[in-house]
């Protein structure tokens, strides 16, 4: 039989991307079957370097971790010859995404109207942090900046009672925005496919994370007038937490009073509910008497024996691994998703497999990250 190809077997990216808001979302494009073209200054990109953790200078862990399946060649657009190259890789794309501010790349020669000329059914994708039509357009924006400007940097506070403002330990804004990047471009490659129509599409980083953080928190101020506070209060809670085991830590999401209880009973703690303790709480107290009673049942056993007991007893529970302990998690070893491959220039690095399974388009990884400028003379 023939080989399966991914979803996006046939199209082209043009992907003039740095750093992580926009590398992430055309990895995933790739992963899908995409020929990802990654136009590189001379400089490579800047997510190359810049960390201790790396084996050689331009192929630093989260470049390795943005960029596989995608080819790579330089080109300085600041030449008429670096321009005339690219210019003629343009009518041969179905997408032309870049992170670079407007005004920069219209100087360049390559602002939508200018790309569209060379290549009128152009999904041209512009990550930007701000969008256009706000007093923010043309900001610089980073995770940082917009972890801070979307109300994320107040959460925190909110758990722990500590009021210094904090952000998320990850570049979750950068993410989320490329998610959305990514479904925005599939969204306009079907308009594409549909119409023969291309068309710019602008994500905004500050719109995109704040939506996707607001999902919950937006809460009382969902109605007008407010109805109650921001801020989900579950959400919040300070006892939303693992708890300590004998050897470890488990998570557990009881969805009924009974399987709370059902719990506590595993735990060694019987009729926790009817118990004096509990009924006896000083007023308000009931929920800080719960969570107590959750942490000492929790002490009773293993993380094995828990999630044992968890699946016999239809009580949703799950180890909580630390950063280390998931690269050991049975479960992702069983799916092989921590693959360790063979780098040409690197050696062996571990990638992680595309999560999303198609029963007949599948998602691959078929290229290993390259090297600055590797397939310029395949790509021309």
């Amino acid at each position: 039989m023939p080989e399966a190809k991914g979803p996006l077997d046939g199209v082209r990216v043009l992907d003039l991307c740095e750093f992580i808001f926009g590398p992430y979302a055309t990895q995933v494009l790739g992963d899908l079957g995409a020929d990802v073209i990654k136009v590189e200054n001379p400089g490579g990109d800047r997510q190359r370097g810049g960390t201790k953790f790396a084996k050689n200078e331009n192929m630093g862990s989260i470049f390795m971790s943005l960029n596989r399946n995608k080819r790579s060649v330089i080109m300085d657009l600041k030449t008429d010859e670096g321009r005339e190259r690219l210019k003629k890789l343009i009518p041969t794309a179905q997408v032309f995404i870049h992170n670079v501010r407007e005004d920069a790349m219209a100087r360049l020669g390559f602002s939508y109207e200018e790309v569209k000329a060379l290549n009128p059914s152009i999904v041209y994708v512009h990550c930007v942090g701000y969008g256009s039509d706000g007093p923010y357009a043309g900001r610089q924006a980073f995770d940082d900046l917009v972890q801070a400007a979307s109300g994320t940097a107040d959460l925190l506070p909110k758990v722990d009672g500590n009021p210094d403002m904090r952000l998320m330990p990850s570049f979750v804004a950068d993410k989320v925005s490329s998610m959305h990047a990514l479904w925005a471009t599939l969204a306009a490659l079907y308009h594409q496919k549909a119409t023969g129509e291309g068309q710019h599409v602008e994500v905004p980083m500050f719109e995109s994370f704040t939506s996707f953080m607001l999902v919950e928190h937006l809460y009382g101020e969902t109605f007008e007038p407010p109805v109650g506070k921001m801020g989900h209060t579950p959400a919040l809670a300070y006892d939303r937490r693992p708890l300590k085991c004998k050897d470890g830590w488990i998570c557990i999401q009881p969805v009924s009073r009974a399987a709370s209880a059902k719990f506590l009973e595993l735990g060694g703690i019987p009729n926790a509910y009817e118990s004096d303790r509990f009924v006896n709480a000083p007023k308000g107290g009931k929920v800080a008497v719960y969570y107590e009673m959750l942490r000492e049942a929790a002490a009773a056993h293993t993380v094995d024996d828990w999630m044992r007991l968890g699946d016999e007893n239809r009580i949703p529970i799950m180890r909580a691994n630390t950063l280390d302990g998931v690269l050991d998690d049975p479960h992702m070893k069983a799916v092989d998703f921590f693959q360790v491959r063979e780098h040409p220039s690197e050696g062996k690095w571990r990638a992680m497999k595309p999560p999303v399974k198609f029963s007949k388009t599948p998602a691959t990884i078929r290229r290993e990250p390259p090297l600055p400028g590797q397939d310029g003379d395949e790509i021309g």
